[in-house]
């Protein structure tokens, strides 16, 4: 019986985590990998009992990004040559299932997570990095440009001299400077790093379940606009969700929150 590319465990606290499942292959992103995962992470859009996603890989990468091998690009030229790369960036995407959630993604990145994989990370709202992931745009090495947006993300993450220094390079960056940059939120031991993912995604779920997806969306779109735009997109979202809360529901909600700061 083959082996399922992505493997899914969802929780009774309303979090699901979607590994990689090609560990002999680095968890090269094949045709199939890429369909699954971008199907996978649609149903647990589609599930109200799924509200935060962990994305993580088997064995010692996240993922080594697309699987050149299965593109068959060795010996083509030209058209023929670029419809295999853009096949393989825009069916079963990913990323933009990704992009499609409403709640946080959770990227637990145990390995290397290599161009592709490099922008699969990118995609997550949130990294955590074992002590052994190490990361790589290997983009202009292998001569083909990035379509899944590690080229505009990376830079507005870490900068644009460091995302020049990484992508025109392609050397790898370890995990410790990529805490350092700003890249990852936090550095774990490999043993510890699905536990405090998943602390994480319990924390996350512990909000307002309505805010957890509308200020996840807020501070997205402000993100992607300039900043005098992203202040009036918050303006208008702040006026349309705050008149409909009142002053008891601030004071009861308060009192929890000094409740949980004592036992933290």
């Amino acid at each position: 019986m083959t082996e399922p590319t992505v493997l899914i465990e969802k929780s009774a606290e309303g979090y699901a985590v979607i590994t990689l499942n090609r560990p002999g292959a680095m968890n090269a992103l094949s045709r199939q990998l890429r369909q699954e995962l971008a199907e996978a992470i649609d149903a647990m859009q589609a599930d109200p009992d799924v509200r935060v996603l962990i994305l993580t890989g088997a064995g010692r990468a996240f993922t080594a990004g697309l699987d050149l091998k299965e593109l068959g690009v060795k010996g083509l030229r030209g058209d023929a040559a670029a419809q295999s790369m853009q096949d393989a960036v825009q069916v079963g995407d990913p990323v933009k299932s990704i992009g499609r959630f409403t709640g946080p993604v959770i990227g637990a990145i145990n390995g290397v997570a290599i161009t592709g994989g490099f922008e699969l990370a990118l995609a997550c709202d949130v990294l955590l990095a074992s002590s052994e992931a190490r990361f790589a745009d290997t983009h202009a090495r292998v001569g083909v440009m990035p379509g899944w947006g590690l080229s505009q993300k990376l830079s507005r993450i870490i900068g644009i001299s460091r995302a020049k220094e990484l992508s025109l390079t392609g050397n790898f960056l370890g995990a410790d400077q990529a805490l350092a940059w700003g890249l990852v939120n936090r550095v774990v031991p490999p043993s510890q790093l699905l536990a405090q993912a998943r602390a994480l995604a319990c924390d996350m779920l512990s909000v307002l379940p309505h805010m957890l997806v509308a200020y996840k969306k807020v501070i997205d779109d402000g993100y992607a606009v300039s900043f005098s735009q992203g202040m009036a997109i918050e303006r208008e979202r702040a006026d349309a969700n705050n008149v409909a809360v009142s002053a008891e529901d601030i004071e009861a909600r308060r009192e929890a929150v000094r409740a949980r700061a004592h036992r933290q």
